[in-house]
């Protein structure tokens, strides 16, 4: 391998020089130099490279624009799904094992190279998106000048580069109204809470001298950590007993501070006498209180009383204590150490109670500091309060490792795990730092020598069943009936458990622990595929024994040729078997039939031929004789040694006669036909004939005559012997039984693994008879006792194999009793499972394969709970630092009490309290908010429960509560307006209704549905479900208020249920196999078939029906070959009948003649031709002629035998090869006579003479079953056929003469696939509901595919998993309430609380309706939780702005989660979503304080996508709204894009104020109607003028009227309304752009020759009166053109009739020269300025006059 593989290689090219016009020249004439190499080094890829090579890929790189890459690309103006770009990687051939660069061909070898390059998007800037603005808040003062704010909050962060947010926040000023009075400028603002601090030690407040009350606070505030230290003591010492708390009481109240000053270290005694110390320090003289001494000495004298009685009890308890033994009191000490532990002050709970701080401030409006008398209040609020001191989480150093959790060793296995732990030595309080991690967990795996491999876990399978093939049987075949003897392919099943591997033992293990080894364990050790259960299997058909045909009769031959003392012989005939059948030759029919004869022989001489007839004497023709050539035979017609056969009698000389030339020639005798019976009997002789003819007659005189036509033909007798049949008949062979003869030391026959019996050798017996044909049983004399059956035979005793079974397993785990269960108790089971059933007389199976008890003790399920202690005391603000506030005196009001918390298991016993942290809830506050009642206050009970209904609707229910202490006496606390004692309210009164809900489920059968299968059995893999089942659909219940409520309120069980079927399923069916056709051949092979047609076809998941043969249009057809044997019939023809001579010569009866004979068409068989069958069977080519016309050759003449037959041609065929026939005289001529040719040649002719021969092999024949089988192996079979080369099927028999070769294989097996139905798994168990409440949960049960289907096997059902619906439950869950507005406590702003409550709701679980309030006792059995989030919080810290103050809104909820899209397909960006803070002012002098406005985006997942689309509004004026909407409706800011924004307003830019101009809808200025547009060269109007007009002038005005097509002044325009601009139609000359429109030319061009028309015909009218009227005047010169003044040049005219046409012409010219400046100007601006345009309008009189 190594050296045709690898590197090492060379690769080699041809190098040659050619010149530059391209042919070919020496390698002298090029560059020596820059001659290319001609090899190489290579490495030579083999198959076995794949596994050491491969490509390494490398990260894609960033995602760079095409645009970049390629110069001619533009990047795209709008970006809408991104831009395209590349992105490339680095892809190298590499070595496996050390990751070695290689050549990129190796790699290649196998696998093409991976990309290099592929596309990839460049997302779009995403600009952000903004809501619409909420309304406009109320002005931020009543009066004077405010301020009003809206604000939007963000739904879309700015992404990839987009814009960036816009202001959340737009505010206008406001002014309510002017003030009354002054406005308030200041306010009081409280602070935060400060830190929590210690009170300074007496010693240090009594050295100080009397602090000033500005310095008190700061002094008050400062901390010390002796007094720290001592504080903690001392809260210590305060819950260690009953009697060191009384002293501490005492030493207390011996001091002259008063447990006012101290106390949150008081007990409940202490608790008592501190409020009545408070009562009394109420009072500020201090003579008030020496004047109440006695009273306290009394008390004092009480104490010491109570004092006494508990030191004699605490004597006594001593007493006993001792009395008990060590052990005991051992228990008590630890378990009151476990109590002091857990007690506040203990081990983990270092609990100060102290006090912190806040500040008061007064501030300005504008948000300076001011001082506090400046803020009118009358009472400040409260700066101090009792706190917890805050302590982190303290825990201590890791603990060792622990062991590896996996023991063994295992490489390839799973890892182990290893722990570390930490305990925690101070819990959190006070708001302190939370405690880390308590437990680390990291793999390992075990090290070192000892370590033991681990126990692998591996599949076993129990061996297969028998095989089966009923299971395959469709519905028709089962209805057929019998079932027996079915073979070929089934299937067949075994179980599949999972095992302990052994371990490397030794060979000779016992047999006990092999099994031992093999005990079943539970299923999910073995991690691999387990095996198949079902396979396909085959059993073997049984062959059928096939015989040949009866062979002809024998001799008469001796039963035993070696003992001829018997003179009885027999004739016998036998028959082979063709084939190898089943179980061996036993049960194949006899193969020898005999019939005794008389007179047997074993050997007899047998005529090979006679030789010619030699005449006597030495003559040449007259009577001789013929010697016959013998040779010696067996019975069996054998040649044998001639010396056997020197007992039988030699055949004689026959006698013969050779004719003369004058004597009557005859021909030879023919062969002897077959005998005509087998045998001989009262009715029934065989007879045997043979014939010969006249060939030619004698002549008259001295001849020998021919004989009559009888003596022609002669009969023999044949098959004499009687017609009794015998053979032996054999019966089946017995059971095999232990044959005691044999020595035991030959029984061994080998040893099966685990059988404690070995095999042996046995023996059979068969019952052997001799039975006569037709008859019967005949004594056993009359068959041949040589040829009798053995009746014995030995035989193999079958091994005993005893059942093996698996040891037990192990019992089952009992179930854990923590899980909601039945009370039944909990069973645990085993089993064992059969590995190797009996047979042949083994030790049966066990009858008890699965075992089961009850569980000795139920196991608890390992839970810890937190266990509460009882609160302690209220403990205050210690009294230096409240002694100077209102009504500190007196020792009430706010505090703190604090409590133990334990950890402890289910059970009740004791536990770490790292467990609870670990396993249990939340830990439950230690400490909570308590009040001290003061002297005033009245203290009620908490309320009773209301009292039960009797019934609903009916009645009321109450609850009570009572005054507690000194609050029974007090006047004011019996107010029960004030304080109610008791609440009245009406019974609910619950109305229910029931309805259904969601869809019905499945149709589900009831458990253990109808199995139809083989008989009315279950069959498996023949599974169907079928039937009457049910459906159902759930109930809910609701009550009056439309809250859902337990089904069990409306008397429901919860469903409705409702028959229904599921149709079972029919296979396909076909009808029985018809007969089989006819041989397509008679003579060779061809094919005969049968086929069957469909019936029904299948329906409900029923086998399917093979597919339709069209050629044959059956649904299924069989194809099998034939063969015609060509011999099977045959010609006979008989002798030749004497000769008719049609020229009669009466002399010698000789001439030309003919002679006939009967040609019959036979039935062929082993004894020859049988009976005569019609002429279509036989083949008409070979037909013997029935007739034949020759020459009687008379006297004298030579005669011949007939022609022999023609020898065969030479081998190939070619027409100069030959063939001949021959024939021999029979009577020699006469004198001067002559025979005639004795030999004849012909040509050989291909396909008339000579034929060539080939073997043709025929097609497969379909795969062929046992008529017992369903499918499985079968043999397909072909057969040869014998070809002439015309095309003609013959015998086999030419072609085996030739020694053709057969190469071809005629059998071959072949496979039916079998039709495996469909096999699934049983119904799983129903499954939990996928809902805990509501209306949706579903039940679900599902099954596996087990067996596929196969073939035409039945399909798998469609319904792989049923459902049907839950119990509807309500959904009860604790939910928030709003939280209520910020209050700051005394304070008009700073820093204050706001709260909410948690409340028990209920749904449907649907997310469609609303939750509904119920009562909190519903929602009693879940955890406090809201939303998953165990951590309720009930009140925060929030803030109060000041008048004036600006500040930033809470943060908004978290936007919707939202996917980069582009037409709703995701481009793969992620999802975000985003929440705001806006900015609130609320005083205009201070906007420019305010913060910035803040953001936050985050990513997210199942993000929607939004669409974003610009909606527009209908138009008012030249305005309408446009707005960008998001897909959901929601009206946004940002996300449209701006290029396909709509137009909002239409005004025109630059604004049109040119004359009679105005803006049109597409944005360009216009001009009003009855005016056209003049445009300048850039498109913008320059000035409207008016449509041509016609001016019609009237006697006696100058001022002529203008009309219009309008018929009104264009002078003054109608008022056209808006939007309506243009619609009107008029003729507009000029298109928007200023180009003249074509209309125009045409008109022009008409007006025109309609003006020189009419100048025409005035100038003809006007002629005469012209020449009479008007005088001659002086004429201008003609070859200019001026401009001229009307007073300059004036004509004066006499004649009235010359001064109207002059008057009339000048009109007409007037108006021609308007018109004509008008279409200049139109066509080129004139030079007039805009001022004198409007003259041009005016009166005739005030037109210049053009004089030329």
């Amino acid at each position: 391998m190594g050296s045709e593989c690898g590197p090492g290689g060379s690769q080699s090219r041809a190098v040659w020089c050619a010149h530059s016009e391209g042919w070919t020249t020496l390698h002298t004439n090029c560059d020596q130099a820059e001659r290319p190499d001609n090899q190489q080094s290579c490495f030579r890829v083999c198959d076995w490279h794949k596994d050491l090579y491969d490509w390494q890929l490398g990260a894609w790189n960033q995602c760079v624009p095409v645009s970049m890459r390629s110069a001619g690309v533009q990047r795209p103006a709008v970006c809408t799904r991104g831009e395209e770009g590349i992105q490339t990687r680095e892809v190298g051939c590499v070595q496996k094992a050390n990751g070695e660069p290689a050549d990129d061909a190796i790699c290649e070898y196998f696998e093409p190279k991976p990309r290099l390059e592929q596309a990839c998007l460049i997302p779009c800037p995403r600009d952000c998106v903004v809501s619409e603005f909420t309304l406009w808040t109320s002005c931020s003062k009543t009066c004077g000048m405010g301020l009003q704010n809206r604000i939007r909050f963000v739904l879309a962060p700015p992404l990839f580069g987009g814009a960036a947010c816009p202001n959340l926040t737009e505010f206008r000023t406001c002014q309510p109204g002017p003030c009354d009075g002054e406005e308030s400028l200041y306010s009081l603002r409280v602070g935060p809470w400060g830190p929590c601090s210690i009170p300074l030690p007496r010693q240090a407040r009594q050295a100080d001298t009397p602090p000033r009350e500005s310095d008190k606070r700061s002094k008050e505030s400062e901390k010390l950590p002796k007094e720290s230290d001592k504080q903690s003591k001392e809260s210590e010492k305060t819950t260690r007993g009953s009697d060191k708390q009384t002293r501490e009481d005492e030493k207390q109240h011996k001091d002259g501070d008063k447990r006012s000053k101290e106390g949150d270290k008081l007990s409940r005694k202490g608790d008592k006498a501190n409020r009545k110390l408070g009562r009394a320090n109420k009072k500020p003289d201090r003579p008030s209180r020496q004047a109440d001494r006695p009273k306290r000495q009394k008390k004092a004298k009480n104490k010491e009383k109570r004092e006494k009685m508990r030191e004699k009890v605490r004597e006594r308890l001593r007493e006993k204590s001792k009395a008990k033994d060590p052990e005991t009191r051992e228990l008590i000490k630890k378990k009151r150490t476990r109590n002091r532990q857990n007690r506040p002050g203990g081990k983990f709970w270092d609990l100060q109670v102290s006090y912190q701080t806040r500040e008061v401030t007064c501030v300005h409006k504008s948000g300076n500091l001011e001082a506090l008398s400046l803020c009118s209040q009358e009472t400040l609020p409260v700066t101090f309060q009792a706190c917890v001191i805050s302590k982190d989480c303290d825990v201590t150093e890791w603990s060792e490792w622990s062991a590896c959790s996996k023991e063994c060793y295992d490489p390839n296995g799973p890892k182990g795990e290893r722990t570390r732990t930490r305990k925690v030595s101070q819990f959190p309080i006070g708001g302190g730092g939370d405690c880390p991690e308590l437990e680390e967990k990291e793999p390992c795996s075990p090290q070192g020598d000892t370590v033991l491999p681990c126990i692998v876990y591996s599949w076993k399978t129990t061996e297969w069943t028998e095989c089966r093939v009923d299971v395959l049987l469709s519905q028709q075949d089962r209805r057929r009936g019998n079932q027996t003897g079915l073979c070929g392919g089934g299937i067949q099943t075994r179980e599949v458990y999972c095992v302990q591997a052994p371990a490397d033992s030794p060979p000779n293990l016992s047999s006990l622990r092999s099994k031992e080894a093999l005990r079943p364990v539970d299923s999910d050790l073995c991690l691999g595929i387990p095996p198949n259960t079902t396979q396909l299997c085959h059993i073997s058909c049984p062959v059928e024994c096939e015989v040949s045909a009866w062979s002809a009769w024998g001799p008469c031959t001796y039963e035993n040729c070696q003992d001829q003392a018997a003179k009885k012989g027999f004739k016998l005939r036998k028959r082979k078997i063709v084939n190898d059948p089943t179980g061996g030759t036993g049960n194949c029919p006899h193969l020898v039939e005999a019939i005794p004869c008389e007179d047997p022989s074993c050997y007899e001489w047998l005529v090979v031929k006679l030789e010619e007839c030699i005449p006597d004497n030495e003559r040449e023709c007259g009577p001789g004789t013929q010697i016959p050539q013998v040779q010696c035979v067996n019975s069996d017609g054998e040649y044998v040694e001639r010396q056997l056969c020197r007992d039988a009698i030699l055949p004689m000389p026959a006698i013969c006669e050779v004719p003369c030339p004058k004597d009557c020639a005859l021909s030879p005798w023919t062969a002897w036909t077959p005998c005509s019976h087998t045998c001989s009997g009262k009715n029934t002789e065989g007879k045997q004939t043979r014939a010969r003819s006249i060939l030619a007659y004698n002549a008259g005189e001295g001849g020998i005559q021919c004989p009559n036509v009888s003596a022609l033909q002669e009969v023999r007798s044949c098959n004499d012997h009687p017609c009794t049949v015998y053979h032996w008949q054999t019966g089946p062979w017995g059971q095999c039984i232990e044959d005691s003869s044999i020595p035991s030391t030959n029984t061994s026959v080998g040893r099966t693994r685990g059988d404690d019996a070995s095999c042996s050798v046995g023996m059979q017996t068969r019952k052997v008879i001799c039975v006569r044909v037709n008859v019967g049983q005949v004594p056993p004399k009359k068959c041949p006792e040589s040829l009798r059956p053995d009746t014995v035979r030995p035989c193999l005793l079958p091994c005993k194999r005893d059942c093996i079974v698996t040891p037990f397993s192990d019992w089952s785990p009992c179930p854990s009793t923590c899980q909601a269960g039945t009370k039944t108790k909990k069973k645990q089971n085993r089993k064992r499972i059969i590995i190797q059933l009996p047979a042949n007389g083994g030790q049966d199976c066990p009858e008890v394969l699965t075992q089961e008890r009850e569980c000795d003790s139920p196991s608890v399920c390992q839970g810890y709970r937190w266990k509460t202690h009882k609160w302690r005391r209220c403990q205050l603000v210690p009294w230096s630092i409240r002694q100077d506030s209102l009504g500190a005196q007196e020792t009430c009001g706010p505090g703190l009490q604090v409590r133990a918390v334990s950890c402890r298991k289910q059970d009740g016993g004791q536990a770490d309290v790292e467990a609870c942290l670990k396993f249990a809830s939340p830990m439950p506050p230690l400490t909570q908010p308590c009040q001290l009642p003061c002297q005033e206050d009245c203290q009620l009970s908490s309320w009773s429960k209301f009292s039960s209904c009797t019934a609903d609707c009916v009645g009321v229910r109450t609850r009570k509560r009572m005054l507690v202490g000194k609050s029974k006496k007090r006047d004011q606390c019996k107010n029960t307006q004030v304080y109610p004692l008791s609440e009245t309210q009406y019974c609910p009164c619950n109305k229910y209704n029931a309805q259904p809900v969601g869809n019905w489920s499945d149709c589900i059968l009831p458990e253990g549905g109808r199995m139809e299968g083989q008989l009315g059995m279950k069959v498996q893999g023949d599974i169907k479900e079928c039937g009457q089942g049910y459906r159902y659909q759930s109930m809910v219940c609701y009550d009056q208020d439309n809250r859902i409520v337990e089904t069990s309120r409306c008397n429901s069980h919860g469903y409705i249920e409702e028959a229904c079927i599921i149709p079972c399923p029919s296979d396909c069916k076909l009808s029985e196999w018809s007969n089989w056709s006819r041989c397509s051949k008679s003579c060779g092979s061809g094919v005969k078939v049968r086929s069957k047609w469909l019936r029904e076809k299948p329906y409900n998941g029923g086998r399917p029906c093979p597919k339709l043969d069209h050629v044959n249009q059956a649904q299924v057809y069989e194809v099998v070959p034939c063969l015609s044997d060509c011999g099977q019939y045959v010609w006979v023809a008989e002798p030749w009948s004497v000769w008719k001579v049609s020229n009669v010569d009466l002399k010698d009866n000789c001439g030309e003649g003919v002679q006939t004979r009967k040609v019959r068409c036979m039935l062929n068989t082993i004894d020859g031709p049988s009976e005569q069958v019609e002429d279509y069977l036989c083949d008409p080519e070979d037909m013997p002629l029935g007739a034949r016309t020759s020459r009687l050759p008379c006297p004298e003449d030579c005669v011949l035998s007939d022609w022999g037959a023609w020898s065969s041609c030479p081998l190939p065929c070619s027409e100069n090869s030959t063939r001949e026939r021959i024939a021999y005289p029979l009577r020699q001529p006469g004198q001067e006579k002559v025979c005639p040719p004795t030999k004849e040649t012909e040509p050989c002719k291909l396909n008339s003479n000579c034929f060539h021969y080939s073997y043709n092999i025929t097609d497969w024949s379909t795969c062929q079953l046992s008529d017992r089988a369903v499918c499985g192996n079968g043999i397909k079979t072909r057969m040869l056929d014998c070809v002439r080369s015309d095309g003609k099927s013959v015998d086999l028999s030419f072609c085996k003469e030739l020694g053709l070769e057969r190469k071809w294989q005629m059998n071959s097996s072949c496979v039916v696939e079998c039709p495996v139905n469909c096999q699934l798994s049983d119904w799983s168990a129903w499954s939990d509901c996928t809902q805990t409440c509501g209306l949706a949960g579903k039940l679900w049960r599902r099954r596996t595919v087990i067996q596929a289907p196969q073939g035409d096997g039945r399909p798998c059902p469609s319904q792989m998993e049923q459902w049907k619906p839950c119990l509807v439950k309500p959904c009860y869950s604790w939910r928030y309430s709003a939280w209520s507005e910020c209050k700051s406590e005394g304070a008009r702003c700073g820093e204050g609380l706001r709260f909410r409550n948690v409340s028990c709701f209920v749904s449907d679980g649907s997310g469609q309706q609303e939750s509904s309030l119920v009562d909190d006792e519903l929602c009693g059995d879940l955890e406090v939780s809201v939303d998953g989030d165990t951590n309720i919080v009930l009140q925060e810290a929030c803030t109060v702005p000041c008048p004036g103050e600006c500040y930033l809104t809470d943060w908004t909820v978290w936007s919707p989660c939202q996917l980069s899209c582009v037409s709703g397909d995701d481009l793969g960006f992620g999802s975000v979503q985003v929440r705001s803070r806006a900015v609130v002012a609320q005083d205009p002098e201070n906007l420019l304080q305010c913060p910035e406005q803040e953001l936050e985006a985050r990513p997210c997942t199942d993000g929607k996508c939004f669409e974003y689309t610009w909606k527009t509004g209908a138009w008012r004026g030249s305005s309408r709204q446009v707005w960008c909407q998001r897909s959901d409706g929601l009206n946004v800011t940002g996300g449209c894009l701006t290029t396909v924004k709509p137009i909002a307003d239409r005004s025109c830019d630059p604004p049109c104020t040119k004359p009679r101009s105005l803006c049109t809808e597409a944005g360009v200025c216009g001009c009003e109607e009855g005016y056209t547009e003049v445009m300048t060269s850039d498109g913008l109007l320059d000035q409207c003028t008016v449509i041509p007009v016609l001016e019609i002038p009237t006697a006696g005005d100058n001022r002529a009227d203008v009309k219009t097509i309008r018929a009104f002044n264009p002078t003054q325009p109608a008022v056209s309304t808006p939007g309506r601009a243009g619609r009107t139609w008029f003729l507009q000359p000029f298109s928007p752009d200023g180009k003249l429109k074509t209309w125009v030319y045409g008109v022009a061009a008409g007006a025109f020759v309609l003006l020189v028309f009419i100048i025409s015909m005035t100038y003809l009218a006007c002629y005469c009166g012209c020449c009479l009227c008007c005088k001659s005047s002086p004429k201008p010169p003609s070859d200019r053109v001026y401009w001229m003044d009307p007073n300059s040049y004036a004509v004066p005219y006499t004649c009235p009739a010359c001064q109207k046409l002059e008057q009339d012409q000048r009109l007409e010219r007037q108006s021609q020269l308007l018109q004509q400046q008008q279409y200049e100007e139109q066509l080129q601006p004139p030079p007039l300025s805009p001022p004198q345009q409007p003259q041009l309008q005016q009166s005739p009189s005030h037109f210049e006059t053009l004089i030329t």
